[in-house]
């Protein structure tokens, strides 16, 4: 256990090193989801103050209400979207030869990859993070049932994002090419996972292929835990749903990384192709 802690805390501190070279950088961090999601408020505003709207979404009937909901979306797509990022540039370290060397080490190839999407997360999310709490207590828009939510929201971000990043950047073992992913889970994961609308709003179908998602739950339960009052046994389902897709996530992450390595063995092709 020790060593694969280790492995983690390297593998982050490299990403970090090699990402985050300029204050500039640090400005992107806030500035990026800030203007994303200014840019959703004012898109959906002018269709929420019709009278129609408050009917069927209560929450469209109080500006602070709908910035919360946009807010809580923007901050847990920033956490997946940013794991996203990691496999993107995971991809690079195949190009380099980098990972190539990292698969000759006794490193465990699955700290590398938790290694990886937590650098990924910790730099692009945490400030953002910071500031959307910050907001929502200066705003008095936080309804929690007792403190404990407080953690169980943040477990349900933290934990599946982790489980997140490790899957996508074991899909990288079999192509370097990630520009697929960009394609896939840009805006077709802010859609079906109800990150600006709400889901009953959304098709059946489109809801369906949200549930495979785990940022559909972990908004799920942000949102309830943190501005419904929520407690435990309300979000019960969803947190067991969430439960179950981060343990496939991970189990499919680890199968992944036996095949892909075994494949980049047998054709010798890890570094190339």
């Amino acid at each position: 256990m020790s060593h694969a802690l280790r492995v983690v805390a390297a593998e982050a501190l490299k990403q970090h090193r090699r990402l985050f070279g300029q204050p500039l950088v640090l400005f992107s961090m806030l500035l990026w989801p800030l203007l994303t999601l200014a840019a959703t408020y004012y898109t959906v505003l002018p269709v929420m103050e019709s009278a129609v709207a408050p009917q069927r979404w209560p929450v469209a009937g109080d500006p602070r209400r709908l910035l919360s909901f946009l807010a809580a979306g923007a901050l847990a797509y920033t956490f997946f979207f940013s794991l996203v990022q990691s496999a993107w540039h995971f991809s690079f370290e195949r190009v380099s030869g980098t990972l190539e060397a990292l698969f000759l080490s006794p490193a465990s190839r699955m700290a590398l990859v938790i290694g990886n999407g937590a650098a990924a997360l910790t730099q692009n999310a945490w400030l953002f993070g910071c500031f959307a709490v910050a907001a929502a207590t200066a705003a008095d828009v936080l309804h929690v049932a007792h403190p404990g939510m407080y953690a169980v929201a943040a477990l349900a971000l933290l934990v599946p994002a982790v489980a997140w990043g490790a899957f996508l950047n074991s899909m990288l073992i079999f192509s370097r090419d990630s520009a697929f992913l960009y394609t896939l889970l840009d805006d077709p994961l802010w859609f079906v996972a109800g990150v600006r609308l709400p889901l009953f709003a959304l098709p059946v179908w489109v809801k369906a292929v949200g549930l495979a998602f785990p940022l559909t739950s972990s908004l799920v339960v942000l949102r309830g835990a943190l501005l419904d009052r929520a407690d435990l046994g309300d979000l019960a389902a969803p947190l067991g749903w969430l439960a179950a897709l981060t343990v496939g996530l991970f189990a499919a992450a680890s199968a992944l990384l036996r095949l892909g390595e075994a494949r980049a063995q047998r054709t010798g092709g890890l570094q190339v192709f």
